[in-house]
């Protein structure tokens, strides 16, 4: 079993300044730990309050297992908290947004007020189009600042936003706007990647081909010199929209419990899963996290490197730092172009206080060496964080010293696009563990357990699990509810995040991968379903089993073992051919690395595939119990 295995512990800690107890939100995380335990709903109120509300919660919390409804019957906006506080409240002139594109010249700075009078125009617009409160907007663009002002332009009026990352191909595009029955789709004419132009309109018109509940696509037109084409039978320019309205959008008030936005994760088992977050609770958690896991400070510069188009994004590039009232800094660039020098060069420049990024990001930065990061002038860091799979204690030793120089306080965090907001960390002023992610946060009970829910004894794996309601967390799955309960019913009655875990004598957790057919690749969580049904949508494949297979930089790759159609032979041509087939089915973030023409896939009697076989076989180790195979 998954929980049979022990690990090896290394007792090394590194001790942060005394300077940042001092100076931190959480000057003792033990004591306001045990706070949050003996009065959990105490605690979420005293941190809700430092928001505005409309209306004030009849009660804290709800909870009928699995459902929970958070700050009953409160009344708000989370725009309201990310822009409309600020400007009326001090920071009108203060730098909200800070992009940065590939080329020196590339810049572009909003102000809280022209971000609140941009955003206020952008719901106008939705407006005038016919956008009602619960209406589903599609927002599929390159990181720019229109993409920040769609996003909360929706949450203005009350429009459910789907974000869709960037890199996805026409069909997951049309998964994922045909599962949100999205009426509204916005994009633009291109991206930029290392120079160059990447096309996205033609991408959203193949995707709305099949998707009855889409009325109009708003597209950015960067190109303005050579702007591309515009159908008007469907399609609108977004800066002609932008000038059409006026800059000040009366705002929806909204229930804590309306929906504020769907994100769609990669599924293990068919299409993926759209999942729903509320107003209040996600408003509450990802404020609270940011403010108190990066110990955010009012003149800090705040550098998350996630795309908005994952979770990551959402909560902390977009609404947690805005509604600090941060500056935060946005760039359409990759680390290593023009050359390794790009991101330590715009730390540099703007000053960078808070840097939270992957760890692919950092092994690739080791693989450079310290020489780049040493060109730049990295002074003003303050706070290192970690997000997206574990931080292995190699990176983390790089991290710590290249980088923080030994002064900056890693936060290593673990959460997922369902929990919302961070569970797991190393408050800064705790001791670091390197390899261990840390302890629950305060307000949160994780825990690591065996199948039957027992807590396992330290050094011992097993399954990690939140015991407890959290504001943040998801209310369902879009269009499958039972697969939002299995999450609170497979182990127990808690909360099983699908990882593996192990617990050291001190509390700490180390996360140690998926236990379930998710594959993590450089960051990005991607379904083997998805890739599967990919490949097996080709005219030579009759089927196909997907792994992750460890990988010393992007953490892992995508392995596919294939099965051939009669008729068809296994050639490097039909290989390279299936590889380009799943890039533009499902976009590059998804192709294979290896392919592997096999002539049968290992399965249980009732047919289905044991990728865990393939993977131990790949792996050199013990495929475990066979007992089940049909062979």
């Amino acid at each position: 079993m998954p929980e049979d295995f022990d690990v090896k512990l290394d007792n090394k800690y590194h001790l942060p300044d005394p300077a940042f107890i001092q100076n931190s939100s959480i000057m003792d995380y033990e004591k306001v730990y045990q706070e949050s335990l003996s009065d959990p709903e105490g605690f979420w109120e005293k941190i809700a309050e430092d928001l505005h509300w409309y209306r004030r919660w009849d009660k804290v919390l709800e909870w009928e297992h699995p459902y929970a409804r958070w700050f009953v019957n409160g009344k708000t906006n989370i725009t309201y908290n990310c822009l409309d506080r600020h400007v009326f409240g001090g920071r009108r002139n203060k730098v909200a947004l800070i992009w940065k594109g590939e080329g020196d010249d590339d810049e572009r700075i909003f102000t809280y007020r022209h971000l609140y009078h941009a955003v206020n125009r952008f719901a106008n617009g939705l407006r005038k189009l016919g956008v009602l409160k619960g209406d589903r907007v599609c927002i599929y663009m390159p990181m720019v600042p229109e993409q920040i002002i769609a996003m909360l332009g929706c949450a203005r009026i009350g429009a459910v936003h789907t974000v869709v990352f960037g890199g996805f191909g026409s069909a997951a595009l049309n998964a994922r706007i045909v599962g949100a029955e999205a009426k509204i789709v916005v994009t633009a004419d291109y991206a930029v990647r290392r120079g160059k132009s990447i096309p996205l309109k033609h991408l959203i018109e193949e995707a709305i081909i099949n998707a009855p509940s889409v009325e109009h696509v708003i597209v950015l037109r960067r190109k303005q010199d050579q702007p591309i084409e515009i159908h008007s039978e469907m399609e609108i320019d977004y800066d002609e929209l932008m000038a059409s309205v006026d800059r000040k959008c009366e705002i929806e008030v909204m229930d804590a419990e309306d929906p504020l936005f769907i994100l769609y994760t990669s599924g293990t088992t068919g299409a993926p899963k759209g999942i729903v977050h509320t107003c209040g609770g996600y408003m509450v958690g990802t404020y609270y996290t940011t403010k108190h896991v990066f110990d955010v400070k009012e003149n800090d510069v705040y550098w998350c490197t996630a795309d908005p188009g994952w979770i990551t994004g959402h909560s902390y590039v977009v609404y947690g730092p805005l509604m600090q009232g941060t500056t935060v800094v946005i760039a359409e660039c990759t680390p290593d172009y023009p050359d390794p020098g790009s991101w330590w060069s715009i730390m540099e420049e703007y000053g960078v206080n808070i840097l939270y990024t992957a760890p692919t990001a950092i092994r690739m930065f080791m693989k450079m060496g310290e020489l780049w990061p040493d060109r730049y002038d990295l002074s003003y860091l303050r706070v290192l964080g970690s997000v997206g799979e574990p931080l292995n204690p190699e990176a983390f030793e790089w991290f710590y010293k290249t980088i923080g120089k030994e002064k900056c306080p890693i936060v290593d965090t673990w959460w997922q696009t369902e929990t919302g907001m961070h569970m797991l960390t190393t408050m800064v002023g705790q001791p670091m563990r390197p390899g261990f992610t840390g302890k629950s946060i305060p307000g949160v009970v994780v825990d690591v357990v065996d199948k039957d829910g027992e807590s396992v004894p330290p050094g011992t794996g097993g399954f990690l699990v939140v015991k407890k309601p959290w504001p943040a967390m998801m209310r369902t799955v879009v269009n499958n509810d039972p697969i939002y309960r299995k999450y609170w019913s497979t182990i127990k009655d808690y909360y099983t995040a699908g990882d593996l875990a192990v617990k050291g004598d001190d509390g700490y957790i180390m996360v140690i991968g998926r236990s379930d057919d998710l594959i993590i690749v450089s960051g990005h969580n991607i379904g083997t379903a998805e890739v599967e049904s990919a490949l097996v949508s080709h005219k030579a494949v009759a089927e196909a089993a997907v792994i992750g297979k460890p990988d010393p930089m992007k953490g892992n790759i995508i392995k596919a073992f294939v099965t051939l159609r009669v008729g068809h032979q296994p050639t490097d041509r039909l290989r390279n051919e299936l590889i380009y087939h799943v890039r533009i089915t499902l976009g590059p973030i998804a192709m294979p690395s290896e392919i592997e023409f096999v002539d049968s896939l290992p399965k249980t009697r009732s047919g289905k595939i044991m990728r865990r076989v393939l993977k131990a076989q790949e792996m050199g180790l013990d495929p475990g119990d066979t007992s089940t195979l049909d062979e």
